[in-house]
């Protein structure tokens, strides 16, 4: 069982600690470059990329704009084709539907398919709370469940670790999960990959319930949609008598043909393949063919929150994608686990905050400050997500919500600066200390500033002193 993101630091003081991980660094450098190489590639390939990017942009707008007739809609076609809907508005009663539906079957454990919306609700510790095992069965998801870890990144959960730690992971843990890894165990990945599939085999066999998201949620045919490289996905979504699919309000698209662009744009921002390997969909029960029993519970936990938001909404368009996480020059350098939440990187520092709110958890409001904004995440986001725009509304945010009461310090000194510029005599008179206050930094420094800067040297003469000596510039002219 892993371990949870509650009571982590704010992201300076963990982006401090993982600038120290030399090993990580590494580990972080050389997947995310792998991985916006192949992206590059495929996605040259596309003369008409950007026109894409405008059409998924819009489908997902779309449905956004009309979201309360979609969401009616895609209950209406669930329900018609024989799925059980359920609505949650917390993650509270999103895991309470979920373990009532595994005890009415008297199931033990349950098999999952990689989903971020279940990690977002913490899933699997309120089904352990319940005496119910949650089995992961993605690679990667498998290596973070049995390091007793957390996930670091959106598309490659362990991205963090390498083949020689997941080659000890498996050697140490998997027997007390289930099929122990062989003796002879070595750090290659067919190996590894191997050992992991004679590990999950007995538990896709014996599972009664599977557990899953939904990469999209078709409102006109009531069809759900799961996209992944291994095929385990498949194996949660065929073989257990009951599948339960949780699903954030947002992943509804209108129509059928909506598809098309979603399902060309994700692969290539994702995995840098032209497609899917494995692209599932199901609409309900066919009798005799896959799960007998469908439980779909839409999730809100924040996203109607989000929806209100006028510049952040578009957040909403998220496809989970994680092409920003590759290009972002913070999270290379920091990681996943910085950001304190299964949403890390540039989406994750927007996405957080716009689920939860700001204004009441100090990890929260340093999140839209975990950024550069050089612009690269929006470069590359197949729906044109503005997350340097969202980013700079937040911080506006972040700093509303905490007027009044103390200052803060920041807040203490624009406030200092603002009485200086108001009178040029101020402004005059403070010049002349310029020299005395950096030599007063310097001596009892660093303060949050100049611990990661260096303190310029002060200028020998202001520039109202260099006027006024030559007569506003016109000796110099002469």
């Amino acid at each position: 069982m892993t371990g949870t993101f509650v009571g982590m630091p704010v992201f300076p003081e963990a982006a401090r600690e993982a600038l120290a991980d030399s090993q990580l660094r590494h580990n972080l450098a050389h997947a995310t470059s792998t991985i916006r190489a192949k992206r590059a590639k495929v996605v040259a390939e596309v003369p008409d990329w950007e026109e894409l990017r405008l059409a998924g942009a819009a489908v997902k707008e779309r449905a956004l704009l009309d979201l309360e007739t979609q969401l009616v809609r895609l209950e209406e076609t669930l329900t018609a084709n024989g799925a059980t809907v359920h609505w949650a508005r917390d993650a509270a009663e999103a895991n309470a539907i979920v373990a009532g539906i595994a005890k009415a079957h008297a199931a033990t454990e349950v098999v999952k398919v990689k989903s971020m919306v279940t990690q977002e609700i913490g899933l699997n510790e309120a089904l352990a709370e319940e005496g119910i095992a949650a089995w992961e069965t993605d690679l990667a998801e498998l290596i973070v469940q049995l390091g007793d870890d957390l996930p670091s990144h959106i598309l490659v959960p362990a991205i963090h670790r390498n083949r020689a730690e997941i080659r000890d992971i498996f050697r140490s843990k998997m027997g007390a999960a289930g099929r122990p890894a062989p003796d002879d165990l070595t750090d290659e990945p067919a190996v590894l990959a191997a050992a992991a599939r004679e590990h999950l085999r007995e538990k896709f066999l014996r599972a009664k319930v599977g557990v899953s998201g939904a990469n999209f949620a078709v409102a006109e045919t009531g069809t759900l949609v799961v996209v992944e490289s291994e095929g385990n996905g498949r194996m949660c979504l065929t073989l257990p008598d009951v599948l339960v699919s949780v699903v954030g309000i947002e992943k509804v698209v209108a129509r059928w043909e909506d598809l098309d662009p979603m399902l060309r744009l994700l692969p290539r921002s994702s995995t840098g393949e032209r497609m899917n390997p494995y692209t599932s969909m199901w609409s309900g029960i066919a009798p005799g063919d896959g799960p007998q029993e469908v439980h779909v519970v839409l999730l809100d936990n924040g996203r109607t929150r989000a929806l209100a938001d006028e510049v952040g909404r578009q957040a909403l368009r998220c496809i989970r994608c994680s092409a920003c996480l590759n290009v972002c020059p913070v999270y290379e350098r920091t990681g996943g686990h910085a950001y304190g939440s299964v949403y890390p990187g540039p989406i994750g520092a927007i996405l957080n905050p716009l689920l939860k709110g700001v204004g009441h958890d100090d990890q929260i409001d340093s999140l839209p400050y975990a950024s550069s904004l050089c612009g690269a995440c929006f470069e590359v986001c197949p729906v044109r997500i503005d997350i340097p725009s969202v980013l700079v509304d937040q911080r506006a945010q972040v700093v509303d919500a905490h007027r009044g009461g103390v200052p803060k310090p920041e807040a203490m000194a624009m406030k200092g600066a603002a009485y200086v510029l108001k009178r040029s005599r101020r402004l005059s008179a403070l010049e002349r200390l310029t020299g005395l206050g950096m030599r007063f930094a310097r001596r009892f420094g660093p303060t949050a500033w100049t611990g990661a800067r260096d303190l310029p040297d002060a200028p020998g003469e202001s520039f109202r002193d260099w006027w006024q000596r030559t007569d506003g510039g016109r000796k110099d002219d002469a």
